[in-house]
């Protein structure tokens, strides 16, 4: 008797998929290549880069607070002329001292850069800036990073400046942008918690999902959503007053 093909229906494959744990902060399973798309004329891109960064040490056992290992920050040139380069005043203090910073003077050297630096199992992570489109990361470039990620099993989170997400091999992919802060308690007008409004649009092992997401004290957290200001009306009861049966006018007049 001939098999018949059976044709499974999306109905009895999308549950599988669907049913994957929505991202939270502190999650064991984290990705060892991510991609985070941001604005240049801010810093969300590089401040959310080092919050996931931080968060992942921390879940895995890694606190920064007791690895003394270096973490690797590359930059082409295009992205320190619309950036600038990381202060270091400005750094979560357990890496002030552990920074290595590299700067490509092409995209070409910038990705020889951070492979190279991937293959060192001596780095807590990898971070990378690179300014829009080049051609030099394509889709294969992509693939050589994420092999080489997972294979020494160093993360590289890659920011992405000014540049329309394409084919990438990236195992999870964000979109940022810097959100209001809080004020601060004592000092209104210095700079509050860091806050982004963070969206997840690809990932191999969580549903797309947004978040507002801070970082306080070196611990990423998830913010609720800011609830809309209700819109104020109009009440045109007293927008005018009782003239007794006559005009302004006519008591103008009189």
């Amino acid at each position: 008797m001939p098999f018949k093909s059976i044709k499974q229906s999306p109905a009895r494959i999308l549950p599988a998929r669907l049913s994957e744990s929505r991202w939270r902060p502190g999650l064991a399973e984290q990705p060892f290549h991510s991609e985070i798309f941001a604005p240049a004329t801010e810093a969300s891109g590089a401040g959310l880069a080092l919050a996931l960064a931080g968060d992942a040490l921390t879940s895995l056992n890694e606190c920064p607070g007791k690895d003394h290992r270096h973490v690797l920050w590359v930059q082409d040139r295009a992205a320190i002329r619309l950036g600038g380069r990381p202060c270091l005043a400005g750094l979560p203090s357990d890496l002030r001292r552990r920074l290595i910073h590299v700067a490509a003077a092409t995209p070409e050297d910038m990705l020889f850069a951070l492979e190279e630096g991937l293959k060192c199992r001596d780095f807590a992570c990898v971070i990378g800036e690179i300014a829009g489109n080049p051609r030099a990361l394509g889709f294969t470039a992509s693939r050589r990073l994420s092999l080489t990620a997972e294979r020494h099993r160093v993360r590289l989170w890659l920011v992405r400046l000014d540049a329309a997400p394409d084919l990438s091999s990236a195992r999870m992919r964000w979109q940022a942008r810097a959100a209001p802060s809080s004020p601060q308690r004592w000092n209104p007008a210095a700079p509050g918690t860091p806050i982004w409004h963070a969206e997840l649009f690809r990932s191999r092992a969580h549903a797309p999902g947004e978040w507002i997401l801070s970082d306080d004290k070196g611990r990423l957290h998830v913010r609720p959503e800011p609830e809309p200001e209700p819109a104020i009306t109009p009440d045109f009861i007293y927008l005018g007053r009782p003239t007794v049966g006559r005009s302004l006018a006519t008591r103008a007049r009189a």
